[in-house]
């Protein structure tokens, strides 16, 4: 089973960019699927991205799509998730998560998590 760490959040000022990084432990990362999650306060945690085994296929939620990038290091084992024209509503606590079984949006085909990073953007 792949653990993950989420790092690179912190408080930024709207238009800023971050940087966030979700590194696994254990073996054979590049078997696992990554996905990207935010939970804002007071709501319910949705998909932001997620890309496949080898890094060549990603996709994104249309309220991230032209702003985030996704993208991983498997000799590294970690994803990388560049969030660039940051705005208030990405403020959030941002999850990585790991699936073995198929690339997608639904929460339900991740089966590791990490911990999460607090992302805050002010105005």
């Amino acid at each position: 089973q792949v653990e993950l760490v989420e790092s690179g959040g912190g408080l930024v000022t709207a238009g800023d960019s971050l940087t966030l990084s979700c590194t696994a432990s254990g073996n054979n990362f590049s078997s696992y699927i990554i996905g990207w999650f935010r939970r804002a306060p007071g709501k319910d945690r949705t998909f932001v991205s997620a890309i496949n085994r080898s890094g060549g296929g990603y996709t994104y939620d249309d309220s991230v799509r032209g702003r985030f990038t996704v993208s991983r290091d498997n000799a590294k084992n970690t994803v990388y998730l560049q969030m660039d024209s940051l705005k208030p509503e990405d403020t959030a606590v941002y999850y990585c998560a790991a699936s073995a079984r198929a690339f997608g949006r639904a929460e339900s085909l991740y089966d590791a998590w990490g911990q999460g990073t607090q992302v805050t953007v002010s105005s």
